[in-house]
């Protein structure tokens, strides 16, 4: 009967290491995905960490680490200045759906980095992670697999040392 129907005691230790880890699995799924929207440069995890403490985040044991992570940028916009790190992506479109496709894009694109119109539309730019899905299907059913969408870099950021004027 215990052994098919009981619980397991977890100790009060153990379950504090385990908040713990989440807490900075969390920190750092935040440090990784976001960036300063002025200098497009990364936090540190262990600014994130702090951040978090300020805003009085608690962990959820039974949620996913990167759902609570998506829920914590929400919640860190308000109090600092922290946004998703783009993706650069690259599209290959055919001449005839191109244009109008492009129309469709638009408002889902940040930033167009280099627009090149040969034989087919292929546009270089920046887009939040969050529209990649939206955008790879908008691509797939216009062009009907004509089209491709290839991802360059997975996040957008700065990296070195910062010049001071």
């Amino acid at each position: 009967q215990i052994l098919s129907k009981g619980e397991l005691q977890v100790s009060d230790k153990e379950r504090h290491t385990q908040l713990e880890q989440m807490f900075r699995d969390i920190a750092t799924i935040v440090a990784d995905k976001c960036v300063n929207p002025e200098t497009k440069r990364p936090y540190t995890v262990i600014l994130i960490e702090r951040a978090m403490k300020d805003i009085h985040y608690s962990v959820k044991p039974n949620k996913s680490t990167k759902q609570q992570a998506l829920e914590v940028i929400r919640q860190l916009k308000e109090t600092m200045q922290i946004e998703r790190a783009h993706m650069r992506l690259r599209f290959i479109l055919p001449p005839k759906e191109g244009k109008k496709l492009k129309e469709k894009l638009k408002p889902l694109i940040k930033v167009i980095e280099s627009e090149d119109f040969q034989e087919q539309l292929e546009i270089v730019c920046l887009v939040d992670p969050g529209c990649f899905r939206e955008i790879d299907e908008l691509i797939r059913s216009e062009t009907k697999g004509k089209g491709s969408l290839e991802v360059l870099s997975l996040k957008d950021v700065e990296e070195g040392d910062e010049k001071l004027e």
